[in-house]
């Protein structure tokens, strides 16, 4: 192993320079804007997953139409 002479410091501080964690007002407002829409965008999802059925499967029995139509045919 060969011993190098350890680097020159540096007045680099490691990104964190004059501006460092200052962010302007229109990042805030884009930061706003975002959340409003992730707000709306989960109501939304919401509301539509209440809309869907709990199975996608066929009823088993088609007996459903008959009860309604046996029924007109007693009224008769």
């Amino acid at each position: 192993m060969v011993a190098q002479p350890p680097p020159p410091p540096s007045d680099d501080k490691g990104g964190q320079g004059e501006d460092f964690g200052k962010s302007s007002p229109l990042g805030f407002l884009v930061l706003i804007v975002f959340l409003i829409a992730v707000v709306f965008l989960a109501r939304s999802m919401t509301k539509h997953l209440k809309r869907v059925p709990a199975s996608f499967d066929e009823p088993d029995a088609p007996s459903e139409t008959k009860p309604a139509e046996d029924e007109k045919k007693t009224e008769d």
